[in-house]
C-alpha cells in the first residue's frame, strides 16, 4: 500500500517548450491545473507575477512557468499547504528540516516579515475600499431603520354632491 501512495504522489513535470511567452491556458495545460488556480496562485505567491499584454492577457515567461510547476509540486506532490509552500519558496530550496513544517508554531514566519512598499500601498488601498464600503452600508442601514412617514393622502378635487332635496338646483 505504501508503494501505491508513493506512485500517486510522484510528480514528473512535463518538458517546457522553448518559447519566449506562454498564455495562461498553455501554462494551465502544462501544470495540469485550471486557469483560475493559476490566477489564485498569483494572488498568493509574490514570486509568480506574469506580464500582461496591452489587452490584459497574462503572458508567462519560462521562469513563471517553472515557478507554477514548483508550486504545484509542493502543494500536490509534497503535501504542503499554500502557506507552507509560500514559506518554502521564500527561503529557497527545501532542506530536510523544511520538508515537514512545524505545525505547532503560533505565527507564520511570513507574517513577521516587513511589508514592501508595493504591498503596503496595496493594503492601504484595500483598507480604504473596505472603509468606504462600510460607510455606505451604515448609511443604507440607517435609511432602512429610519421610520418612514407616509405623505398625507390627497383629497379628491371634486367633492361628492349631497343633495338634500330631490333636485340638483335650488329654487
Amino acid at each position: 500500500m505504501a508503494t501505491q501512495l508513493n506512485r500517486k504522489r510522484a510528480y514528473e513535470p512535463p518538458p517546457i517548450p522553448d518559447r519566449l511567452y506562454f498564455k495562461i491556458g498553455d501554462v494551465a495545460e502544462l501544470c495540469g491545473v485550471e486557469t483560475y488556480v493559476l490566477r489564485f496562485w498569483e494572488s498568493q505567491f509574490p514570486q509568480l507575477k506574469p506580464n500582461k499584454s496591452g489587452t490584459g492577457q497574462r503572458l508567462y515567461r519560462r521562469r513563471d512557468v517553472e515557478m507554477a510547476m514548483e508550486i504545484k509540486r509542493l502543494v500536490h506532490a509534497e503535501g504542503y499547504t499554500l502557506s507552507g509552500a509560500r514559506t518554502v519558496l521564500g527561503r529557497g530550496a527545501p532542506g530536510p528540516e523544511q520538508r515537514r513544517p512545524d505545525r505547532n508554531k503560533k505565527h507564520d514566519a511570513q507574517a513577521n516579515l516587513p511589508l514592501t512598499a508595493g504591498e503596503s500601498k496595496r493594503l492601504d488601498a484595500v483598507a480604504a475600499a473596505i472603509g468606504h464600503a462600510r460607510a455606505e452600508l451604515r448609511e443604507i442601514a440607517n435609511l432602512l431603520g429610519a421610520t418612514v412617514q407616509l405623505p398625507a393622502r390627497r383629497r379628491n378635487r371634486l367633492a361628492p354632491i349631497r343633495a338634500t332635496s330631490g333636485s340638483l338646483f335650488s329654487s
